[in-house]
């Protein structure tokens, strides 16, 4: 006697193989390190991700609690406020990484990014919203640039750390937001998901494909003051890369018509004045891509491009704001816009 399956059995089988195949996008959103973050993920409808926005929520809280400069028992307030410079400190595995891909910017851009100029910037009045922007006193400027160096801090393997000088004040926030993204994708990876797309404070990790298959599209805000903030200037697709971009259009102030940007040069103490606008950056990790981006705006086209040329799987874009405010785009060799 022949057998054969059952309908209910064959429609079962087909709903199982459709749910393989089928998939869905999650969105998710927050706040952390004062800036909110988005998060969207491609998983099939049997993927367990139930959960994963408090694993994301909770290890974005460990890197907030070490290094947010507005928490006084953070461990980089702690640090900034310790005043025996015969001190080693110890620091958790999460400071330990971002001082030490730090220094490695630090020396990669001859010192274009620093990131103990902390006092330089909360002297301009951009280190709080609530502190008026003012041109200081040259001889402000000069006194503090003395007490600035990211070579004035000295690093073990044993996850310990030391300041030179007393005053060393450290703001580690241009390279541990991307450092955050790079550690939130690593969450969403470890709960078995391969594509999706991470954002924090515009500093974005893509991973694998959109539910359609095709690479993540990021745009990059036309850098104008008065551009809204949603307005698209640049397109790039993305694909396991790292896109971050710094510019000087948001946080800026300005006197007799000159324009005061949150961008300073580490080496003078005043904000870069290269007509660079924006600076973009993709690569493997974000956190890299953050601080490269930030030390581009100060270098401008002619050396950071040449730096860029030098790295390996990374690419850039600066734009420059002309007359009238037209923008020039200066791109490395594998820079592509999508279309």
């Amino acid at each position: 006697m022949k057998k054969y399956f059952q309908p209910a059995g064959i429609a079962f089988l087909l709903i199982i193989l459709a749910g393989c195949r089928l998939q869905r996008e999650v969105l998710m959103d927050g706040y952390t390190m004062g800036t909110t973050y988005h998060i969207k993920v491609v998983a099939g409808y049997f993927d367990r991700i139930s959960g994963l926005k408090e694993k994301i929520d909770r290890r974005l809280k460990e890197i907030n609690d070490s290094m947010s400069t507005y928490e006084a028992d953070s461990e980089i307030s702690r640090f900034n406020s310790a005043q025996n410079t015969d001190e080693r400190i110890a620091v958790s595995e999460d400071f330990f990484k971002v001082i030490t891909a730090a220094e490695k910017l630090y020396r990669l851009t001859d010192g274009a990014w620093d990131g103990t100029i902390k006092p330089l910037v909360d002297l301009w009045g951009f280190g709080s919203p609530s502190v008026q922007k003012k041109i200081p006193m040259k001889a402000d400027i000069d006194r503090l640039l003395s007490e600035v160096g990211f070579n004035h801090i000295e690093i073990w393997d044993s996850r310990h750390i030391r300041k030179k000088k007393a005053a060393l004040s450290l703001d580690l926030n241009s390279i541990a937001k991307g450092y955050a993204v790079d550690r939130v994708a690593a969450v969403i990876r470890e709960n078995g998901i391969e594509n999706f797309l991470v954002e924090i404070g515009g500093e974005v990790y893509a991973s694998g494909t959109k539910k359609d298959r095709q690479p993540w599209r990021v745009g990059i805000n036309r850098p104008l003051k008065d551009a809204p903030a949603s307005q698209v200037y640049r397109a790039v697709a993305l694909q396991n890369l790292a896109l971050a971009t710094s510019g000087d259009y948001r946080n800026f102030f300005e006197i007799e018509g000159r324009r005061y940007s949150h961008v300073l040069n580490p080496q003078t103490g005043y904000p870069v004045d290269n007509s660079v606008v924006s600076a973009s950056v993709m690569a493997d990790t974000c956190m890299f891509a953050d601080g490269l981006a930030t030390a581009l705006m100060v270098m401008g086209p002619g050396k950071g491009l040449e730096l860029v040329g030098r790295l390996d799987q990374v690419e850039a874009m600066i734009v420059i704001e002309q007359a009238q405010g037209r923008l020039v785009d200066y791109f490395s060799n594998g820079f592509k816009v999508s279309q």
